[in-house]
């Protein structure tokens, strides 16, 4: 394996079209150039990246390239996205807002950048020209409807764009919705009043996790080419893992989290979700900002460094901890989630990497002071005493803790956790990057967590992520990888953790994961999509009383 591992853009998941065979635009109608772009009604088209069957089958990379070169065009494209939103956005419940009428004045706006910088106008396009990429519906995205999950805000408007939000526009992005999330985000499932459950792809009768539920599934679902989420406690990558995605965790202070929300506890941090470890690095690279009053904030990258470029470079020979220990105690790891440890373990020794087990610095005891902290969060949205009844059982429970928090107690469970932290480090950064599983479970039935009263419903959350807070906790980049699958089809992923600012380790540790073991192709089952999607009766039934399996 040496130098570079892969050109920028990779091949596609669909058989080789005829050479020099002209097709139909998908939506259009219009005549596309032989052997260079997406397929038509008749079958795929080879492109100079491959051949793909159609556009949502491209990456995020190759959609850019095609733009850039003309060969494909960004109105083409959102309306593609558009079209698919219409018609399966509701079956896996992937958005809140769709933003039809904004999408296609970005996209018209897109598509003219484009033409002036391939007439020389201008030397170079922002990246992300052109591209759909959907907005978890926790952030602000001004002008559109902002519901943080909540029926209490199911009218609220937003009048500014987060900063995470102005950077993407700034890389060239076109919004076309605000993808749904848990009532504030709080959840690791997504079933809310807004609409109707975020379920994976894979298997309709299962949850797409959260909060970035929403996200997740529409990545997975080919809904968008990737899309933008948040973590708090593992947001991103429990859909990542539940859905057979890639998507990272940044840093603490890696992206800014104003103008609005606060970082008082450094927990949360945005974040991509995507298909391939390239594009995700691409959309990192794009959503790295900083503002002045931000709490945490990282140095860039050095100058002429980019996340995407570390996707395309080899990791070298890393030494690498692993272990299947975690904090909440009574969780139990499913075995397959067990075998996609394992599994992850002896590629990683294969290529190469020292891999030892290790023990964790973190044990029980940080569960409480973890808990005082989320407890405080679900107090921060406006919410009159009117106003509570509307708001979902979890959700009233979480607030009541965190209204019983004492301004004493929330300083000591912060205080805390910065101890132990610093005493993790100090072990944890002996190590290039932690293996551990992504979840305890496979994704679970929607309705699971519901079924039983707060207080349990509380306790099986944390059941099923014993591993993914912990990051949360140190501030740690960690990412989840879609590398190991069950014979009945559901996606189990992987977590590696790196050191404080080291997402560029990570990055190309897992582009050298997806170059040993491709899960790209996983996705062409039926008619190029994940095998649930096709009807949710084809999905197996909820088990009868069942938790995870």
């Amino acid at each position: 394996m040496g130098g570079t591992r892969r050109g920028a853009a990779e091949g596609g998941w669909g058989g080789r079209g005829p050479e020099g065979e002209q097709e139909h635009s998908p939506r259009t109608g219009s005549r596309i150039r032989p052997g260079r772009v997406a397929a038509g009604p008749r079958g795929p088209v080879r492109l100079l990246f491959g051949s793909v069957t159609q556009i949502h089958d491209m990456t995020v990379i190759e959609l850019a390239a095609a733009i850039r070169e003309g060969q494909l065009s960004p109105v083409e494209i959102t309306d593609h996205y558009l079209d698919r939103i219409d018609r399966l956005g509701e079956e896996v419940g992937a958005f809140y807002t769709v933003t039809q009428d904004l999408a296609r004045q970005e996209a018209v706006k897109a598509e003219k950048a484009a033409a002036q910088s391939r007439r020389g106008a201008h030397s170079e396009l922002p990246p992300l020209t052109g591209i759909p990429i959907p907005i978890k519906d926790l952030n602000m995205v001004a002008g559109v409807r902002m519901t943080l999950g909540s029926a209490v805000f199911r009218d609220n408007i937003a009048d500014q764009d987060d900063y995470v939000v102005g950077a993407l526009r700034a890389a060239g992005i076109v919004i076309t919705g605000k993808t749904a999330t848990p009532e504030f985000g709080l959840p690791c499932y997504t079933e809310t009043k807004i609409g109707p459950p975020a379920r994976t792809p894979w298997d309709l009768a299962r949850s797409a996790g959260g909060s970035s539920g929403g996200a997740g599934a529409a990545v997975a679902a080919g809904l968008a080419p990737a899309a933008q989420g948040s973590d708090g406690g593992g947001s991103i990558r429990i859909p990542a893992s539940v859905c057979g995605l890639f998507g990272i965790k940044p840093t603490r202070g890696r992206i800014s989290r104003g103008p609005l929300l606060p970082d008082l506890s450094g927990l949360s941090v945005d974040g991509p979700l995507a298909r391939t470890v390239a594009d995700a690095a691409l959309l990192l690279d794009a959503m790295t900002v900083n503002h002045p009053g931000d709490m945490y904030t990282l140095p860039p990258l050095p100058s002429g460094e980019t996340f995407l470029a570390h996707a395309g470079r080899e990791p070298g020979r890393l030494r690498i901890g692993r272990s299947l220990q975690h904090a909440v105690e009574g969780a139990e790891i499913h075995p397959e989630c067990v075998a996609a440890y394992e599994k992850a373990s002896t590629l990683l020794s294969e290529l190469g990497h020292e891999v030892e087990d290790i023990e964790m610095p973190f044990g029980p005891d940080v569960v409480p002071h973890f808990e005082t902290l989320w407890y405080s969060m679900a107090t921060l949205a406006p919410i009159g005493a009117a106003q509570e009844g509307q708001l979902l059982p979890i959700t009233r429970y979480l607030r009541e803790r965190g209204l019983q928090v004492k301004a004493s107690e929330l300083i000591m469970a912060q205080a805390y956790l910065q101890a132990v932290t610093r005493i993790g480090l100090g072990i944890l950064n002996g190590y290039d990057a932690v293996l551990s599983p992504t979840l305890a479970s496979l994704p679970v039935p929607v309705g699971y967590f519901d079924e039983v009263d707060p207080v349990e419903n509380f306790d099986r959350q944390k059941r099923f992520t014993p591993y993914t807070a912990l990051y949360n906790v140190s501030g740690q980049p960690a990412v989840s990888i879609p590398l190991h699958w069950t014979d009945g089809g559901l996606p189990v992923g992987i977590m590696l953790a790196g050191r404080m600012g080291e997402e560029a380790t990570l990055i190309s540790l897992s582009a050298q994961i997806e170059a040993a073991r491709p899960w790209r192709d996983r996705r062409r089952g039926s008619g190029g999509r994940p095998p649930g999607l096709m009807s949710r009766s084809a999905a197996p039934g909820r088990p009868g009383g069942a938790g995870p399996e």
